[in-house]
């Protein structure tokens, strides 16, 4: 959940969690939170491919916790920078619950 925001239905909560549950997106996010980089200065420093790379990018960006936008190189080269955003997930049952009450109740299946 984030600090001062609007409270995350159940699965956005899960997606944020399920974001945050991997070494590998949390190397990406310590990396990133050090200093605003490229994505293939950031693979070569996380010793990972650009299109794995690209896949936990868009999963952290997709949750809130980075952003991305392009800027020129000194080249004129297009390159994407990825910077860290504040966030805070507080995960106690009183989150559980709130998140499961801005939920839409649960769909019953048909016998």
């Amino acid at each position: 959940m984030s600090s001062g925001g609007p409270v995350d239905n159940a699965d956005q909560l899960s997606a944020r969690l399920t974001a945050i549950a991997s070494t590998q997106r949390m190397r990406i996010l310590a990396a990133v939170a050090a200093e605003p980089t490229h994505v293939s200065e950031l693979a070569r420093r996380l010793g990972m491919s650009r299109a794995l790379l690209y896949m936990h990018l868009q999963r952290l960006e997709e949750v809130g916790f980075l952003a991305g936008h392009f800027e020129l190189s000194d080249d004129g080269k297009a390159l994407k920078i990825f910077e860290a955003l504040p966030f805070v997930i507080a995960l106690d049952l009183e989150t559980i619950t709130a998140a499961l009450a801005a939920s839409p109740p649960p769909q019953e299946t048909e016998k």
